[in-house]
């Protein structure tokens, strides 16, 4: 941190070494954003640099100034972040997620510990810089192999036209958002999605225990969860007792009320600081990821020592309107937000449904409401 200018101002005269971490000051997606150059050790990131890269949809996946990962976060909070990653914090996320990611199948990974005889699918939005895209483009440049044995769906396009597509591609493993997954579970009782699916993997958004059935039930498989954020890909994964295990030997989460005052085991927290110890080009320290959550007061009945965490993060319920003929339209919100997030600019907004066909549109007080930015 002291190879940025932001904690070199910050910590001038102390010695780091002996600082507890509570003694410095807590970080937000505003305040980085602000200052994006203070906040990294290479001189030669630059935020016009970073938009540029991020604004053209042919570079995704692919390295800034050939040795740096990006991707930008959704404006959830009302405030999007852009994340910068070395080569050594993707290692660590890489051997997180193969070493710690529990499988429902262990004879299949036994057998097959590479997963070469798995077809993924990713179904998201992949439209954008987003970390789930940006890390898959990655791994299938880095492994041609992967080229015919994984594919991107985006959730923008119509229900119908996303069955259809796979269908075609036929997966045995589906990683996507839990509303998604409920929608595709739904298309399978009807009949109009057909797969041979193994494993559902599933992130991004809180899992209901009411979902997590529908899913299982709908799609035939088993499925794992995982908790992950833009600061910090593999947050924690899921045991074989339904549990989400914090990989606390890369990641500090600290539970804090309004005032980030510590909140013990056993409480909900109003948000969650984190600290990421495996980025050291753009250091995040007591980062505010916004995510209420719950830390474990026991160990986990699975024997892992790693704390155990419940997240109540953001919760979608997917939308059915009526179709201008025919059947109903379901639209995932998510797939609503990305569409004003991304085309529109608009991260600060509220939603309201009038009547099945009329909707208002609020913008917050600091987004432009001028016709141009409203095309």
């Amino acid at each position: 941190a002291t190879h940025t200018r932001f904690y070199r101002d910050t910590l001038k005269g102390q010695d780091p070494a002996q600082l507890p971490l509570q003694a410095l000051p807590v970080m937000d997606k505003r305040r980085l954003m602000a200052d994006l150059p203070g906040h990294v050790s290479d001189p030669a990131i630059t935020l016009a640099g970073l938009r540029a890269f991020c604004a053209d949809p042919a570079r995704i996946g692919q390295p800034f100034l050939d040795r740096y990962w990006v991707w930008e976060s959704s404006g959830s909070t009302g405030q999007p972040g852009v994340f910068v990653q070395d080569a050594a914090a993707m290692a660590v996320y890489d051997a997180l997620e193969a070493s710690r990611r529990h499988s429902p199948r262990p004879w299949a990974r036994l057998m097959d510990p590479f997963f070469l005889t798995e077809r993924f699918a990713l179904v998201g939005a992949i439209a954008g810089h987003f970390a789930s895209i940006v890390s898959a483009q990655r791994l299938r440049g880095g492994n041609p192999w992967l080229s015919g044995h994984s594919q991107n769906f985006s959730i923008l396009q119509p229900v119908a036209a996303l069955v259809a597509q796979l269908n075609q591609f036929r997966p045995s493993i589906l990683a996507t958002y839990p509303s998604a997954a409920v929608l595709l579970a739904e298309q399978a009782r009807r009949g109009a999605l057909r797969l041979p699916l193994q494993e559902v993997w599933t992130g991004g958004e809180t899992l209901t225990p009411a979902a997590r059935q529908a899913i299982e039930q709908g799609l035939g498989c088993p499925l794992r969860n995982s908790y992950g954020a833009s600061e910090f890909l593999p947050i924690a994964w899921e045991c074989s007792q339904g549990q989400l295990h914090v990989n606390a030997d890369w990641v500090i989460l600290e539970p804090v009320d309004a005032q980030h005052r510590p909140v013990p085991p056993g409480t909900l927290s109003h948000t969650t600081l984190l600290t990421n110890l495996a980025n050291h080009l753009q250091p995040l320290i007591r980062f505010d990821i916004g995510d209420r959550i719950v830390l474990g007061a026991r160990p986990c009945a699975c024997g892992c020592a790693l704390p155990v965490v419940q997240v109540e993060g953001r919760t979608d319920d997917v939308l059915t309107l009526p179709g201008a003929s025919g059947p109903p339209v379901m639209l995932l919100p998510l797939a609503l937000s990305t569409v004003l997030e991304d085309e529109a600019g608009v991260f600060d907004f509220q939603l309201q449904a009038l009547s099945p066909r009329r909707w208002r549109l609020t913008l917050g007080r600091d987004e432009d409401p001028s016709p141009a930015r409203r095309e």
